[in-house]
């Protein structure tokens, strides 16, 4: 009866979906509750999906050590490698790595709506294997280029498909807490990859431990997510109505299966799902709602968030701090703002989130910008300076980390998300790349520095100007 009754609404047109839904509840007993707020009793138990989203999270995790793996172990790599002092060697080594993950986002919404949220992931760490034996095992730079290029690639497909999956087979009312834990998740393989590259500049070769240990979550992403739910969504677009059915009595148990069809049915289901072309995208009928979605992770990385990420050795090195010791301050605040978020986040709702986080950063910005005045004395510029950044980092996981890829998950529709989301992925890692390459080129870097100091003005501008436009937002 379920099977027939899930085929049924697949195939309805959008104009009489509504009207088969309301005969639908009219013919049941007022006892369906709408799966909104936790304190119904109603509501399906957070914990039938919580483990399948755990394990999705580890492409998360894997995308947060890479991003973090190269800066504390750069500097060694350039001199086993033969590279140390080549500035724009240094520069590609992270760089080819997020190049790779713009070809992998490009693809990663057809890859996913191809083959399943499921093989999306599987397909997702296997790159990442790849590249890091690569790594790990390379005697030149080119070997080390080529495994950084197959890790982005996998770093492309992850963020994408984790997206999509979390939301996709969550409870309402726990999505946004949740989607949190993808950035957790981040957090902590961006911490694990700054603890594991503390001996890497006093023990020879132990950099090369570092690409290794990578390889172990990616394998266990593969083999964990044979046993996942695979999306319900998806598999009702594909006709496979008694899969959905299954996947959704594993997901939210076997008493919320008809209403789970039910809500999903109100989205925009039809014949169009697959023909749907990348030219829609750049100037046709979805352009503004990718416009949007782009723009909003352009800002996020424009934010400099990752310059923080690549460069705090750097940094807190020149203001005579020790890097190990800074790095891990830089993980915990990251790992502290995103666990409050993740408690926040379905209390606070996404916009108070991100425009609160908008405004965070623009003070910290201010406070680093009178650091680097003659206003302050030496003593409390070091304080301003280190408080300040590790302030930008701890406002920026509250909001402008986390809220972009649930909200546009979100706010999408079903019909172009998996590749809008990927369009918009894309942009994000363009921008990414251009900055990493730019700001990696040490000369630069520090030109970039004493520029900042010399207008101090502009940054608190750039960082008041983003949080004014998402407080006008309607």
């Amino acid at each position: 009866m379920r099977g027939r009754y899930v085929e049924t609404v697949v195939t309805k047109k959008r104009a009489s979906s509504r009207d088969f839904i309301n005969a639908y509840d009219r013919e049941e007993s007022s006892g369906h509750l709408a799966i909104g707020t936790a304190k119904d009793a109603g509501n399906p138990h957070w914990r039938h999906s919580l483990v399948h989203v755990l394990v999705a999270t580890l492409s998360s995790f894997l995308f947060g050590y890479h991003l973090g793996v190269v800066n504390e172990t750069l500097e060694t790599i350039s001199f086993d490698l033969g590279f140390s002092g080549n500035t724009m060697a240094e520069g590609l080594v992270v760089s080819t790595c997020l190049g790779g993950a713009f070809v992998g986002s490009i693809f990663s919404g057809w890859i996913a709506d191809g083959v399943g949220r499921r093989r999306a992931f599987q397909l997702c760490a296997l790159p990442m294997i790849i590249g890091a034996s690569m790594s790990a095992t390379t005697k030149d730079l080119w070997g080390m280029l080529l495994g950084r290029f197959f890790v982005g690639t996998g770093m492309g497909i992850g963020p994408p498909v984790a997206a999509l999956y979390v939301t996709e087979v969550s409870p309402a009312y726990v999505r946004g807490t949740y989607g949190s834990l993808t950035q957790i998740s981040t957090c902590l393989g961006l911490l694990g990859s700054f603890v594991i590259g503390i001996p890497a500049k006093e023990t020879m070769g132990w950099w090369r431990i570092c690409f290794w240990v990578s390889a172990i979550p990616a394998a266990m992403l593969a083999l964990f997510m044979e046993f996942c739910a695979e999306s319900p969504h998806w598999l009702l677009k594909r006709g496979r109505s008694t899969e959905a059915e299954a996947q959704f009595e594993k997901l939210l148990g076997g008493s919320h299966v008809k209403s789970a069809i039910i809500e999903l049915s109100k989205s925009d289901w039809g014949d169009e799902v697959d023909k749907v072309k990348l030219s829609e995208f750049l100037y046709g009928r979805y352009f503004k709602v990718v416009f949007i979605g782009s723009a909003l992770f352009a800002l996020q990385q424009l934010s400099g968030i990752n310059a923080v990420f690549y460069f705090s050795s750097a940094v807190f090195k020149s203001a005579g701090v020790p890097s190990d010791s800074a790095n891990i301050c830089v993980g915990v605040s990251n790992l502290l703002g995103s666990i409050i978020a993740m408690v926040m986040m379905d209390k606070l709702g996404r916009k108070v989130l991100l425009t609160g986080s908008f405004f965070g950063m623009a003070v910290s910005m201010g406070l680093q910008a009178t650091a680097a005045t003659s206003f302050v004395s030496s003593f409390a510029a070091l304080y301003l300076s280190v408080g300040g950044m590790l302030l930008f980092v701890l406002m920026f996981s509250l909001g402008a980390g986390p809220v972009p890829s649930l909200l546009l998950s979100e706010i999408l529709p079903s019909q172009i998300r998996a590749k809008a989301l990927a369009v918009c992925m894309a942009v994000h890692w363009v921008i990414l790349s251009w900055l990493s390459l730019m700001f990696l080129t040490k000369d630069l870097f520090f030109r970039a520095i004493e520029t900042a100091k010399s207008t101090p003005m502009q940054l608190i501008f750039f960082y008041s100007l983003q949080f004014f436009l998402m407080m006008t937002r309607q």
